[in-house]
């Protein structure tokens, strides 16, 4: 008797391409393993023979099989519609068994994962009948009636592991592999083709050139489904060491391209999608994101500045509180969303050039083509301005607030009560603007909608996320946490808040105001202390610390209070788990965290979604870099050819705020985006 093996099934309805995807499955999978191959057609008893087919299936192979034992069965002669031969399958490492039923209910208990096979229903019979002729056309209702039956009864498709769209193209035996090493059952047995992925080589090229970034992303990216820029807008020439580093690097990708890949989290379900096929897992997500990120699989090239090496990008929501010590609350939107970029362009702004990455795969060569043209078309010519973006703009979107006035104050009186009472020392309390808006040319349009922010109020962690129907763009001044390859860890706190004037002398009072505030610097420290802390649980011992304490920076609506903490990651912890200890970012919860996450919950009473969580990358070489989604408007579109938007606010409460000025933090916050779509605050 042989070890029990891995058993994978491949079902779906007849036609749908389940026998040449298990025999191209199975060629790759033996370059490295022992390989059983079984076929459930050899099995059925007849053209009506599929429940009995079942039956057979599962008592005199699967089960047998499960025990690491040769299965002995009976074939089915088609040609005599009579029992055929006796015949053996021996156990192997794997057995890839296939066919209509092969993920039935009585199965599933002796299977390890689950492939659903899909094509159109043309698609399907064509298949079929150009497989096996005349042979079955005269069945072809018959065994489809038994098969919609079946199904109707035993909904394979909704518990299976993986989906794919098998669009018989030669994509979808790859596009398997790679969705199978997320199930955990199944990856230990696929390890060399994991080792095989990890072995990736990166090529890179630099241009000296510096194309309008927004031009580019559109020219590259603009027909992506699933799409990211995190957009340094904020010019570094003339900055604070400090903003200039935040501001230096812009990164354009999406998901395409041979290894491209899009993630969508939700209540610990996460589900991938590569190329053709989907799976799906059940677990924390930040356990998933440890399997697949923070083990430096590439280094970066000779001479290239960043530290991004391609990867995974995209955000991650507040309700993924609920794995760092949060209640579990469901948000309308993903509570993540990444993506993985096999290519991308950065952009380094302070020394003028273009760096093109991709990892290199068959098609590597033609897309560094592609996009060696758009930089050279979207780089000015010299001696001419960049070509500004003007959208034009649809009508004003009609905000509604969350909290009316006296409602928010009411809050911020609730918060300092607690405060009062000694359950939290400070309380970051949020609301949120909601609209509705048409879609298409005389409605609201997520990317000229960005492009109108950016210019309006840039920062050095603005950021134009699409992925399908959600869009979220962010002009967010606030770093959460850095993840350097080496392990270096910075997190930039902001609190304090003050708005800009046109007029100097009022402005550089307002500024002065906000330098010398008591109540702003008190904020500020406790957030410090909390995030020492966070920072403190995976650090090498004694290398925490301050290296700016309450500085101020000033942007293009607000003047902000920001600090500096660093530390450095103990050499072989988990770098996602070094995330998940910081977040939520503490200076959108207040101090101390967890306490003070249910005080914020019972306040609030909705979720935040993508708001007051991260938005950012996780490189191929251990870097990560993540900024605080604030300043964020989320945009769904519905079914119904309108969209909501959603933009979240709020400020820290302490024990010496003032509700009146908690509130007018509020509308100053919420001014630099509404102004950008051309709304208002709504009033009270």
């Amino acid at each position: 008797m042989s070890p029990a093996p891995v058993i994978i099934a491949i079902d779906g309805r007849s036609g749908s391409g389940k026998t040449t995807l298990a025999i191209e499955l199975a060629a790759r999978l033996r370059e490295h393993r022992k390989v059983s191959l079984f076929h459930l057609e050899d099995i059925y008893p007849g053209w009506n023979g599929l429940a009995a087919g079942i039956e057979r299936y599962v008592t005199t192979v699967l089960s047998p099989l499960r025990r690491g034992e040769s299965a002995e069965w009976v074939s089915w002669d088609w040609e005599r519609h009579y029992d055929g031969d006796a015949r053996t399958t021996r156990p192997a490492e794997i057995v890839l068994v296939e066919g209509v039923g092969a993920a039935a209910a009585a199965a599933l208990p002796l299977l390890d994962a689950v492939i659903w096979a899909d094509s159109s229903d043309a698609d399907r019979r064509a298949r079929a009948l150009a497989r096996d002729g005349d042979t079955y056309e005269p069945f072809w209702d018959q065994w489809a009636a038994q098969e919609a039956e079946w199904l109707a009864a035993d909904d394979v498709p909704a518990r299976a592991d993986v989906h794919v769209l098998n669009r018989a193209d030669g994509t979808a035996p790859d596009d398997v592999l790679q969705a199978l090493q997320y199930i955990p059952a199944v990856a230990p047995a696929l390890l060399p083709e994991l080792t095989a992925r990890l072995g990736l080589q990166l090529l890179a090229e630099r241009i000296d050139a510096q194309p309008e970034a927004g031009q580019l992303f559109a020219e590259l990216f603009g027909g992506s489904a699933n799409a990211v820029w995190l957009d340094s807008s904020l010019a570094p020439a003339g900055l604070a060491p400090e903003a200039a580093e935040r501001s230096r690097f812009s990164i354009l990708a999406d998901d395409g391209g041979r290894f491209g890949q899009a993630v969508r989290h939700s209540s610990g379900r996460t589900r991938v999608s590569t190329g053709q096929a989907t799976v799906t897992t059940d677990g924390p997500f930040f356990r998933w994101l440890d399997g697949v990120w923070g083990r430096r699989a590439l280094r970066a090239p000779e001479a290239y500045p960043c530290e991004f090496t391609l990867g995974w990008l995209g955000y991650l929501g507040y309700e993924l509180k609920r794995e760092t010590g949060g209640n579990d609350v469901a948000a309308a939107t993903p509570d993540a969303c990444l993506l993985f970029a096999g290519r991308a362009v950065v952009l380094d702004h302070a020394e003028g050039t273009a760096w093109l990455l991709t990892l290199d795969a068959p098609d590597a060569g033609d897309w560094l083509k592609v996009a060696r043209a758009a930089v050279a078309a979207a780089t000015p010519a010299p001696g001419t301005a960049p070509r500004g973006n003007t959208p034009g703009r649809p009508a004003a979107p009609r905000f509604t607030a969350r909290d009316t006035e006296a409602g928010y104050k009411a809050k911020v009186t609730e918060a300092q009560r607690e405060i009062a009472e000694g359950n939290t020392y400070e309380v970051c309390l949020t609301t949120a603007l909601t609209a509705n808006s048409p879609t298409g040319p005389q409605g609201m349009d997520p990317w000229p909608t960005y492009l109108d922010l950016r210019r309006r109020n840039p920062a050095p962690f603005a950021s134009f996320l699409r992925f399908g129907e959600l869009a979220v763009a962010s002009t967010s001044p606030e770093r959460f946490l850095q993840i350097a390859a080496d392990g270096r860890m910075r997190a930039e706190p902001i609190k304090g808040t003050r708005r800009r004037d046109t007029e100097p002398d009022v402005d550089a009072a307002l500024r002065q105001e906000l330098e010398s505030s008591a109540k702003d610097r008190a904020e500020n420290i406790m957030i410090v202390d909390l995030l020492r802390n966070d920072l403190s649980h995976f650090a090498v011992p004694g290398s925490v610390a301050v290296g700016r304490l309450c500085a101020i920076e000033s942007y293009a609506t607000v003047h902000q209070m920001v600090s500096t903490i660093d530390a450095r990651l103990r050499p072989g912890l988990p770098r996602a788990e070094a995330v998940a200890a910081c977040f939520p970012a503490g200076s959108m919860t207040g101090a101390p965290k967890v306490s003070t996450m249910a005080i914020l919950e019972r306040l609030e009473a909705a979720p935040r979604g993508v708001y007051s969580g991260a938005i950012g990358y996780f490189s191929l070489n251990g870097a990560a870099d993540l900024s605080v989604a604030i300043r964020t408007l989320v945009m769904s579109a519905l079914d119904d050819g309108t969209a909501t938007l959603s933009l979240g606010v709020g400020g820290a409460v302490t024990a010496d705020s003032s509700p009146q000025e908690e509130y007018e933090e509020v509308r100053t916050k919420a001014f630099g985006v509404l102004s950008a779509l051309g709304a208002q605050f709504p009033s009270a």
